[in-house]
């Protein structure tokens, strides 16, 4: 056995050793999130001037975790991602008291802040992902990242069915009790992350690496970054629509609830075996067929609007986003050195989820002037561009290889 070989097998002893406590918070941040978009088009239907801005709070939310992605990369080369994870964590409390207050208030600006902060806290378990691979080789690098994603099946049972068991408790203010109890879940999330392995950086590995510029301009980089939009931005767009798309459709809360927990669900379930897929099949291929499956759950919201169309449409619209997404997060991971990895990434989760944050806005304008369908027909474009975005990294790295 080689030098080289003994010191990967000790790095992935401790990638997986964070893999477990980075699992667990990433199914405790997924209840914030759950609460969130569970609630969120509810609540702010209930509080906003006008129906077109019911999906305001949901658009805050993507701002917040546009807005928290270069700090948290800032920090985490500063002071180390331990120190970035607790910081997360404490924004996702104050979510919790801010979220309860504001409907006990019944201010929609101050529940708007209340989800930017829920914002915040999920651009930093966005590195989550990031910090299983840290060290870890490149066969193992994917398995990682897809082990802590599937900390969010968890999230998908624990979120909804916290908002179905305390949305009544505190009558007549409809979901207050489930902030202070996503509060409180947040609290030991903290306590979770506090243990993570994750030493701070030595100074070179801070400004260490190529110029930005120039690692963006990879056609590698380009179709993970196209295709993290894609992905992220039409899941969020048909999921933040559909709670209340349900409810002006007549069905109950607690349909909606559901559809929202089997989603989450579907979101993180596939995790469990996306990184084996990749290993065999390439992520590019596995990025294409999760958008392939957003177009497909698209079709479904099409063709009815009954409990189980939008069930149906949810649940395959959870198994695209996570092998289109962890797929091209496993695209970014080939595009930096270990030097480069936290502003890569960091740079990366901006631009999805600055993105995002367009989609977003328009979410509730959509539904609202045009209809459910509108917003489903929405997300075949994008599908085709996230497509050629992979076939033109494609032709890029071949001609590449055949190069002299």
């Amino acid at each position: 056995m080689t030098e080289a070989t003994v010191d990967e097998i000790t790095d992935d002893a401790r990638a997986r050793s964070n893999v477990a406590r980075l699992a667990a918070a990433q199914a405790l941040n997924g209840a914030n999130s759950a609460v969130i978009f569970a609630t969120g088009a509810i609540v702010g239907a209930t509080l906003a001037p006008s129906m077109s801005l019911a999906t305001v709070p949901l658009s805050v939310y993507v701002v917040g975790v546009a807005a928290g992605t270069l700090p948290t990369g800032a920090i985490s080369r500063r002071y180390g991602r331990r120190v970035a994870f607790i910081i997360g964590t404490g924004c996702g409390a104050i979510t919790g008291v801010l979220g309860a207050t504001a409907i006990l208030w019944g201010s929609f600006s101050l529940f708007c802040v209340a989800t930017f902060f829920g914002g915040l806290y999920g651009a930093v378990a966005q590195s989550y992902r990031f910090a299983a691979a840290d060290g870890a080789s490149a066969a193992y690098s994917p398995k990682a990242v897809s082990w802590v994603m599937a900390g969010g099946v968890f999230a998908g049972v624990l979120g909804p069915q916290m908002v179905q068991w305390t949305m009544d408790f505190w009558p007549p203010y409809l979901f207050a009790a489930s902030f202070v109890t996503q509060a409180v879940i947040a609290l030991i999330a903290m306590a979770v992350v506090s243990g993570v392995n994750a030493p701070r950086p030595a100074a070179v590995t801070a400004s260490g690496g190529r110029p930005l510029f120039v690692i963006a301009r990879q056609p590698r980089f380009i179709a993970a970054a196209i295709c993290g939009v894609v992905s992220y931005s039409m899941m969020n767009l048909v999921m933040t629509s559909a709670p209340l798309a349900m409810k002006i459709c007549g069905l109950p809360l607690s349909a909606s609830n559901a559809g929202i927990q089997w989603h989450i669900v579907a979101m993180y379930g596939p995790s469990f075996f996306t990184g084996t897929l990749i290993a065999r099949f390439g992520a590019p291929t596995i990025v294409a067929a999760g958008l392939l499956l957003e177009a497909f759950a698209a079709t479904i919201g099409l063709t009815g609007v009954t409990t189980h169309h939008f069930w149906a449409g949810l649940v395959v619209l959870g198994a695209g986003w996570n092998l289109s997404f962890v797929g091209a997060s496993a695209l970014v991971l080939e595009t930096h050195t270990a030097l480069e990895r936290n502003k890569v990434q960091a740079f990366n989760d901006f631009i999805v989820f600055g993105t995002m944050t367009i989609g977003s806005f328009l979410s509730g304008q959509l539904l609202a002037d045009f209809g459910w369908s509108v917003v489903n027909l929405v997300v075949y474009p994008p599908v085709v561009l996230g497509l050629l975005a992979l076939t033109y990294s494609a032709i890029a790295r071949r001609r590449r290889i055949v190069a002299p």
